[in-house]
């Protein structure tokens, strides 16, 4: 091996090192799944109402759910989730709907649209998106009154079925 190729390789190898380094070390957040603690968020409601966080919700059954007005599956869940919120108000129920839209009068648009009271969050820069390792819409978490992830559902749900209910009932001790 020449000395030229020989110091082209020395110069590589302590490249890659250095990458290794600043990016290989750093680790990325554990998953949040079933047991895991729900990243704490604060995020501010649809039409300036206050902003809202998740462990001021603490003693109360969350579902948490990410979604986008441009995402035709969000769309199909929302009548059940306001149905669920209808259902389950003031029993120790919280339902959390984050927008991760970029635009406040579009998110506006589409609760007026479908005619939703829960509350709607807005992330635009998606930071409880990333928090909550999201990328695909809707996906939902049920947290249990002592802030632990039950279970993370990706993709629509009909969130009035008796099955779902009675799950939120029982994690309330309603059920």
């Amino acid at each position: 091996m020449s000395g030229r190729a020989g110091a082209w390789l020395v110069a590589a190898a302590v490249a890659v090192a250095a990458l290794f380094a600043l990016y290989g070390s750093s680790r990325t957040a554990a998953p949040v799944t079933r047991g895991s603690a729900a990243p704490d968020f604060a995020l501010p409601q649809l039409a300036g109402d206050g902003d809202v966080s998740l462990s001021g919700l603490r003693g109360r059954v969350v579902l948490l759910n990410f979604w986008a007005t441009w995402c035709a599956p969000c769309e199909d869940e929302m009548p059940a989730m306001q149905r669920l919120h209808e259902g389950l108000a003031g029993q120790g129920f919280e339902l959390l709907a984050v927008s991760v839209d970029q635009s406040e009068a579009d998110v506006q648009a589409f609760r007026e649209r479908l005619q939703l009271s829960f509350p709607i969050l807005l992330d635009p820069q998606r930071e409880a998106s990333n928090l909550y390792q999201t990328f695909r819409y809707p996906e939902s978490f049920l947290i249990d009154k002592s802030g632990k992830v039950v279970e993370r559902y990706v993709g629509p749900r009909e969130w009035d079925d008796p099955l779902y209910v009675q799950r939120i009932r029982e994690l309330i001790g309603q059920g």
